[in-house]
């Protein structure tokens, strides 16, 4: 049999087995009393068998109809399972949405995006999965998460994205470094024959000054230390011993105190677009859609969103 049962002549055949009558089961399933003639003659085409007989006092099952009917009901009722079963996954979805960040992202943006988005959907759990850009968009990629956070200055063809904020990164110092004393900006060149504290591959710091020094003509060049996480990173920077470069987020309140010292850098572009990002084939919708709109309504630089 090339062409698939139609469930909804096995639904009218249950139907006329419970009622008796061709036009009670029509009724029930709100056809008219033709229609449902029709698919019922079909579904004995495609069966090979006569399932009914039709008299003036209504319709019976043939003793192959009764033996299709029980067969029938077994598969309407898997069809339920399946129906209740994915409204349920559906549902559960509906009320837990889980997005990935990277750590910029996550730390200085995010808690304000989803203290917003709480009010608006009281009754939704939100979980934040935080890692370097890296781990972001290969979350999004396996279609694990719906949407993610980025840093990083480019992104793969892979994935579709929107700025949400625009960021630039800092060449910062503990206030014991002799560049904090420095009245002249530093040089492209002398940052790269410093000793840097740099953040892990994958991370879109990283990246980030890795694409400016290339298009200075410079190469960072391996460095002794390189630390996992930004908060590990400043403090190394504050010890005096080498600077960082680090976003302007994550350094604001560093900088406030004196506990780190911003130098200006002469020839190096360190802005950065913060982006969202998802499957071009997994458009972001409901929950993921609204924290996309919000996160995008406040789309500003640091210092003015400050």
């Amino acid at each position: 049999m090339s062409t698939p049962l139609d469930l909804t002549g096995l639904d009218l055949l249950v139907r006329v087995a419970e009622t008796g009558s061709v036009g009670a089961a029509a009724r029930q399933v709100g056809m008219a009393q033709p229609n449902a003639s029709r698919v019922l003659a079909k579904l004995e085409r495609q069966l090979g068998l006569t399932l009914l007989v039709r008299t003036t006092a209504g319709s019976r099952l043939t003793t192959e109809g009764e033996v299709v009917v029980a067969w029938a009901r077994e598969a309407l009722t898997a069809v339920d399972r399946v129906v209740l079963g994915a409204r349920s996954l559906a549902a559960q979805r509906q009320a837990h949405l889980t997005v990935a960040s990277s750590l910029t992202v996550a730390e200085h943006l995010a808690p304000r995006w989803l203290a917003r988005f709480r009010r608006d959907h009281p009754d939704l759990h939100v979980s934040l999965d935080v890692g370097n850009s890296h781990h972001v968009l290969e979350r999004v990629v396996s279609g694990r998460v719906p949407l993610g956070f980025v840093e990083s200055p480019t992104v793969p063809r892979t994935v579709a994205s929107t700025a949400v904020a625009r960021d630039r990164l800092l060449v910062v110092v503990g206030p014991t470094h002799p560049w904090a004393r420095r009245r002249t900006p530093v040089t492209a060149a002398e940052l790269v024959a410093s000793d840097l504290v740099v953040r892990e591959a994958g991370s879109g710091t990283r990246e980030t000054l890795v694409r400016a020094l290339d298009l200075a003509g410079h190469a960072l060049g391996e460095q002794r230390l390189e630390l996992a996480s930004t908060a590990a990173v400043k403090a190394a920077a504050a010890e005096g011993g080498a600077p960082a470069v680090l976003s302007e987020l994550a350094v604001a309140a560093e900088l406030a105190t004196g506990q780190l010292v911003d130098v200006p850098v002469a020839d190096l572009d360190l802005s950065r677009a913060l982006r969202a990002v998802w499957l071009p084939s997994r458009r972001p919708e409901g929950p993921a859609a609204a924290l996309l709109r919000l996160a995008r309504s406040g789309q500003a630089s640091p210092r003015s969103s400050a």
